[in-house]
């Protein structure tokens, strides 16, 4: 199953530059692994040591956060985007 997956800038040095590529996966966490398997290292950076997404890790389904989903268990479908954002901090 095809899922189109936008890298957010900081990771695009793990995916030789590419800011979208392919993966495959039923969920969204069958497609961080996916992308562990192509891309590796990808998922240390995405994931903390019990396998969860880190906080400060914002994943979206058609634009959709998966925080009110499933979280990882979101089930996906051929042809769905999915987005990883990185939590911006800052301010005054």
């Amino acid at each position: 199953m095809a899922v189109m997956v936008r890298i957010p800038t900081p990771l695009q040095k793990l995916t030789g530059e590419k800011a979208e590529v392919q993966s495959d996966g039923k969920t969204v966490g069958e497609v961080i692994a996916d992308l562990e398997r192509q891309f590796p290292g990808i998922q240390d950076r995405l994931c903390d040591a019990q396998g969860k997404l880190r906080r400060f890790v914002n994943v979206y389904v058609n634009e959709e956060d998966i925080r009110f989903l499933k979280q990882e268990g979101t089930e996906l479908k051929n042809g769905d985007e999915l987005s990883i954002i990185p939590a911006i901090a800052g301010g005054a």
